[in-house]
C-alpha cells in the first residue's frame, strides 16, 4: 500500500496549492486545520482538536505589486512581514533616504509627508521594523546616550511626519517574516499605519543612486494586508489510533501546520504534515491494531515560538513518562534514511524497524548505536517542536533524513522564503518517509514496554 496507493503528494498539492500560506491570525491557517480535521475523521482516527494559541487581532493578505515611476521604470520585487500596514489602495510618493539625526530630520520634514523612506540595513533577518512603545524608548536612550549606532533613529518622528512607508533592501531568495514586537498586542486601534517593504537589494540600489542623484521618479505601490477583529484561536490537532492492550501509552510524531505567508509553506513544514497524515493513513487503512496508542500531532504557531507543542507538554495532554518516543519531522522533504539510538534503545528500534530492511533497496535504512556519551539534557527551548519534549526528558530521537539521490535540496533556499513552493518537493523521498514513520511508530507501538530511558541524558 505505501508504493502502490501512496498519497503524500495529494495532502501536500491541497495543502500548498489550495490552501498556501498558514500564519497564526489568518483564516487560511484556521482553513488549514479544518481539512485537517477532516482528514483524519474520514481515515477513522479519534481526533481532538486542542486549543492552544489566541491573537486579539486577525491578519489575512492579499495581492501586493509595485513599480518604479520613470523614464526607465520597472517593476518592484518585494514583500512585506505579516501584520504590517498596507497601502490604501495604489499609493505612490517620492523617495527619501533616512533621516540619521534630529539635524537631518528637520532638514527634510517637510518633505517626508507621503513619501517612501529608503532605510540603508545589512541583511534582515525579514522580521518587521520594530515599532513599539518599547523600542521608540530605547531609541530615545540610545540617542540621548549618543550612541551612533542606532536603528531607524527617526522612527517615531518620521511616521508622525506622514511618510507612506519604509524600504528596506533584502537579499534572494527573499526572506519575510512578521511583526514579532507587537502582532500579540495590537488592537484595532494600535494598528501600524506606515508600509514595511522589503525589496529586492539590487533594485534597492539602482532606487537609492536615483534618490542620492536627486532625479525626478516615484515609487507606486499597492499592497492589500488586511487586519480585522478577534479574537483568532488556533489550535493542534491531535489523532490517535487506540492502543489495545496499553492505551494510556503512546507513541507520537508530529509536525506543524503554521507556515510563513510570503510562499506557500511547502516545506517548512507542509511536507512535515503530509509524511504524518499519510503515515497515520496508511495505518489505518491497513487496520492496525497496535497495542499502545498511536498520535498524530499537527501542531500549530511553531513559528511564533513553538507555542503549541509548548502548550500540550505543559498542559500534560499526555503524561510525560507514558510516552515511548516523540518524532518530529520539519526540515527538508528528504528520505528518512536511517536512525541512531541510545544503546539501551538500540534492540528495541532494529526489531520495530525490521519490515524496513528490505523495504528499498534504493535507499536502504540502517539503525545505528550513538557513540560518545550522552548530553545533557537541553534547559531552552529552539529549534522545532521536539523542544519542550526534550526539555522535559521526553525521548526525542528522529530519523536522519538524506538526499540520496543527489537533488542538491538546500534548505537555506527554501527557509522562510518566497521560495518555499510545491515544486521544491521530492516525491519519492516524501512518500518513503510516510512509510518509515508508520512502520516505526508500529513497531514501537507493538513492543511489551516503553521504550528504555536509560542514557537519553546526562544524569
Amino acid at each position: 500500500m505505501g508504493r502502490t496507493d501512496n498519497r503524500t503528494m495529494e495532502h501536500a498539492d491541497y495543502i500548498a496549492r489550495n490552501i498556501g500560506g498558514r500564519l497564526v491570525g489568518t483564516h487560511m491557517l484556521n482553513h488549514a486545520e479544518d481539512w485537517v480535521v477532516e482528514q483524519f475523521r474520514s481515515w477513522g482516527l479519534e481526533v481532538t482538536v486542542q486549543e492552544a494559541v489566541t491573537i486579539g487581532v486577525g491578519f489575512d493578505r492579499g495581492p501586493w505589486s509595485g513599480r518604479m515611476l520613470s523614464e526607465d521604470g520597472m517593476t518592484l520585487h518585494f514583500g512585506t512581514p505579516a501584520y504590517t500596514a498596507g497601502t490604501r489602495g495604489p499609493q505612490k510618493g517620492r523617495v527619501l533616504l533616512e533621516p540619521k539625526n534630529q539635524r537631518e530630520f528637520d532638514r527634510v520634514k517637510g518633505a517626508l509627508r507621503g513619501a517612501w523612506v529608503l532605510i540603508e540595513t545589512g541583511p534582515t533577518s525579514g522580521l518587521a521594523l520594530d515599532a513599539s512603545a518599547r523600542a521608540d524608548s530605547t531609541r530615545a536612550a540610545q540617542l540621548a546616550a549618543g550612541e551612533k549606532e542606532v536603528q531607524v533613529p527617526m522612527y517615531r518622528q518620521m511616521v508622525e511626519a506622514g511618510v507612506l512607508g519604509f524600504i528596506r533592501p533584502s537579499k534572494l531568495p527573499m526572506q519575510v517574516l512578521y511583526n514579532r514586537a507587537m502582532c500579540f498586542d495590537l488592537t484595532m486601534d494600535t494598528l501600524p499605519t506606515a508600509c514595511d517593504i522589503l525589496l529586492d537589494e539590487h533594485q534597492f540600489a539602482i532606487i537609492r543612486q536615483k534618490a542620492v542623484d536627486r532625479e525626478d521618479f516615484q515609487l507606486e505601490f499597492d499592497i492589500r494586508n488586511h487586519f480585522f477583529p478577534g479574537p483568532m484561536k488556533h489550535h493542534n490537532i491531535l489523532a490517535v489510533i487506540k492502543g489495545s492492550k496499553y492505551p494510556d501509552e503512546y507513541v507520537l510524531m508530529g509536525s506543524h501546520l503554521d507556515a510563513y505567508d510570503i510562499s506557500t509553506g511547502s516545506t517548512d513544514d507542509g511536507q512535515g504534515v503530509c509524511v504524518t497524515m499519510e503515515a497515520a493513513r496508511l495505518l489505518a487503512a491497513a487496520g492496525a491494531k497496535p497495542k499502545r496508542s498511536i498520535m498524530f500531532c499537527i501542531w500549530t504557531a511553531e513559528e511564533y515560538g513553538l507555542l503549541g507543542s509548548k502548550y500540550f507538554v505543559e498542559h500534560k495532554t499526555v503524561p510525560w513518562g507514558k510516552i515511548s518516543n516523540y518524532f518530529n519531522r520539519d526540515g527538508g522533504p528528504l528520505a528518512a534514511s536511517s536512525i541512531t539510538v541510545p544503546p539501551a534503545m538500540y534492540d528495541d528500534f532494529v526489531k520495530a524497524c525490521e519490515p524496513l530492511k528490505d523495504y528499498n533497496p534504493d535507499i536502504p535504512f540502517t539503525v545505528s548505536r550513538r557513540e560518545g556519551e550522552p548530553q545533557a539534557r537541553p534547559t531552552s527551548a529552539g529549534g522545532s517542536d521536539h523542544a519542550y519534549f526534550a526539555m522535559n526528558g521526553v525521548p526525542t530521537v528522529s530519523f536522519r533524513e538524506a538526499d540520496v539521490f543527489g537533488y542538491d535540496f538546500n534548505y537555506r533556499d527554501i527557509w522562510h522564503t518566497e521560495d518555499d513552493l510545491y515544486d521544491k518537493l521530492i516525491p519519492e523521498y516524501l512518500e518513503h518517509s510516510s512509510v518509515v514513520q508508520a512502520v516505526t511508530a508500529y513497531g514501537l507501538a507493538n513492543l511489551d514496554h516503553l521504550l528504555s530511558r536509560e542514557g537519553l541524558y546526562k544524569e
